[in-house]
């Protein structure tokens, strides 16, 4: 099996055809930006004892008083989603009660009521707690889902919607059995509910959002995908995730015929594809993407059109890789590309902590 640390690829675009977004980054910038934090922390390792060379961990989890300042999180990311500040410089919300009895009124210290709130807000947990929702938890914009010191579950009913909003931040949730819901009434805002038709059932379902970054969650086993990112969203950055029992993962990108994703940039890094997984680890359409993944399964007729390379990996028990496309030195790989691929002996360690963490306050995370 081959167990690559990273593969950069380029999807071609299916139609010419002039579309209504467009990118919110230079990729090339991102590359350059990127580069310069993997490089400070794999620098850190000999002296700093709780480094591990993720950029990202080491930006924060090395801190005991995390706790007090918990929105210094929102400066760690790396990638297309760097730039989601979630609910940075907004108040704290804490959730008291996980009870989720009216999707249209919810009540103060519920889940609901803080993530539909139209000014930032970072939002964290009274104590450990199981969220089985009613409906779709639809978002406003500017929030961060923050379960740090909390064991948080948010299971056995629909599960996160992040719709045609900005800057979210989702740290440290196990979402796990989500179901469909819909054909009911849910709130978006403090001003606004609607008719909401029946959901996929998805574990994170990203549609038309941007400046989305899902860091730390563990999910596993949702009626659809785990986290899907599609009609236009675009600057996300999946990190140190850990999925597993699960059919299909991950789609980025709605169809081969919806052209509108041409502009999605994803960063995928860090996370761990563990067992009982069984497609879409991700399933790419159109955009950029830069992606740890395991293995593809196309007709050589298709993938040889692709772009594609394999750079620092550990290939085992007769696993091989081709590349094709342009070429190593093609540029397409700079623009696609949103943070250096490391040695694949360093997998153990940059993804040893994937997953929701058990932080407690006052210590490492």
């Amino acid at each position: 099996m081959a167990i690559p640390l990273f593969l950069v690829f380029l999807l071609p675009l299916l139609s010419p055809n002039p579309i209504s977004c467009s990118p919110v980054q230079d990729p090339e910038k991102v590359v350059q930006e990127v580069h310069e934090r993997i490089n400070a922390s794999r620098r850190k390792l000999g002296f700093l004892s709780c480094g591990t060379g993720n950029p990202i961990d080491d930006c924060w989890r090395c801190d005991p008083n995390w706790e007090k300042n918990r929105q210094r999180l929102a400066d760690c990311a790396i990638g297309f989603g760097k730039n989601a500040i979630g609910g940075k410089d907004g108040k704290i919300y804490i959730v008291t009660d996980p009870q989720d009895d009216d999707p249209v009124s919810p009540k103060p210290g519920t889940l609901r009521y803080g993530v539909i709130q139209d000014e930032p807000l970072w939002i964290i947990f009274a104590r450990d707690m199981v969220i089985k929702l009613k409906e779709e938890l639809i978002m406003n914009s500017f929030k961060t889902i923050d379960g740090r010191g909390s064991s948080v579950h948010i299971a056995g009913g629909p599960c996160l919607t992040i719709q045609y909003v900005t800057n979210i931040i989702i740290h440290g949730i196990n979402i796990h059995d989500c179901k469909q819901g819909g054909n009911a009434n849910v709130r978006d805002s403090p001003k606004h509910y609607g008719w909401r038709t029946i959901s996929d059932g998805d574990g994170v379902s990203i549609f038309g959002g941007s400046h989305v970054w899902v860091d730390h969650c563990s999910l596993s086993n949702c009626n659809d995908g785990l986290i899907d990112a599609i009609h236009g969203s675009t600057a996300i950055t999946i990190s140190n995730n850990y999925m597993t029992h699960h059919n299909k993962v991950m789609l980025l990108g709605h169809s081969d015929s919806f052209t509108q994703d041409k502009n999605m940039q994803v960063t995928i890094a860090f996370n761990h594809f563990g067992e009982g997984l069984v497609q879409r680890m991700p399933r790419c359409r159109h955009g950029y993407f830069h992606v740890v993944t395991k293995r593809e399964e196309s007709p050589e007729n298709e993938w040889r059109k692709w772009n594609w390379r394999s750079e620092g990996d550990l290939m085992l028990n007769g696993a091989f890789f081709t590349a094709t496309g342009a070429g190593v030195s093609s540029s397409s790989y700079a623009k696609a590309s949103s943070l250096g691929a490391r040695p694949s002996s360093l997998i153990s360690s940059i993804t040893s902590g994937a997953g929701a963490l058990g932080c407690k306050k006052g210590s490492r995370c």
